[in-house]
């Protein structure tokens, strides 16, 4: 399970909640979590690089795609409302800025 939780809201007023850390579910579902989220994208990228990896790459997925996922949603607009945890350790593992 993630350390922390980043609250994100757009300007339509969707909110998404997004882990910090390690994604424990991606390292068993794989590419799962990234469609239940919506992140098309990365999903079939990680269907891709599994298939020619054979699956060694979804171990470097748990590691990287909640950071990923975040910088995404941040990307689309999105804005942090709140998040709960260290906000010095959110800051350096999303690599974003929190207010």
């Amino acid at each position: 399970m993630a350390f922390a939780t980043i609250i994100l809201k757009s300007k339509e007023g969707v909110t998404k909640e997004a882990p910090v850390g390690f994604s424990w579910t991606t390292f068993f579902f794989g590419f799962f979590p990234a469609l239940i989220r919506g992140d098309w994208v990365w999903a079939l990228i990680m269907v891709a690089a599994g298939f020619f990896t054979f699956g060694i790459s979804g171990f470097v997925f748990a590691f990287i795609y909640n950071r990923i996922y975040i910088q995404g949603l941040l990307k689309k607009g999105f804005k942090v409302k709140s998040y709960s945890g260290n906000k010095a350790l959110i800051e350096q593992k999303a690599q974003i800025k929190l207010r």
